[in-house]
């Protein structure tokens, strides 16, 4: 239990818009690297395998397959590092953590692709069509 001031100086290093990313997606993280004096953008993609903490604490687990090799990045998603979080599609799963897809190889890994739907906010107008 943290408390109301604590919240209130957390609050300034908040993200203001942060996309809705659920464990079983699939996203490309954009992280910002500081290389000596230069500094780069580079994505990492990968699916969501975790997420824990709330607030400024946020942060996902993102595993993608290199070179026949497993890899992870812990993220925090309110880093000022993570420039972008992009959400490419959404998985299908019954599971808060998708630790299980450290095992499996190949096809095995794959995750079944989830419908979403998306509600329009703005409201078109419909069009009249005269017959004369």
């Amino acid at each position: 239990m943290t408390s109301p001031l604590i919240h209130i100086v957390q609050k300034r290093y908040l993200k203001p818009q942060t996309p809705k990313c659920r464990v079983g997606d699939t996203v490309d993280v954009h992280c910002r690297i500081v290389e000596g004096d230069k500094e780069r953008v580079q994505v990492f993609s990968g699916v969501v395998i975790a997420r824990e903490g709330s607030g400024i604490d946020e942060s996902i687990t993102v595993r993608r397959i290199v070179g026949n090799e497993g890899v992870e990045r812990k993220l925090p998603v309110h880093s000022p590092n993570v420039v972008a979080l992009k959400v490419k599609r959404h998985g299908k799963v019954r599971r808060a953590k998708l630790f299980y897809l450290r095992k499996r190889v190949g096809k095995a890994r794959k995750l079944r692709e989830a419908r979403v739907h998306q509600k329009s906010t703005a409201t078109e107008p419909e069009l009249a069509v005269s017959t004369t």
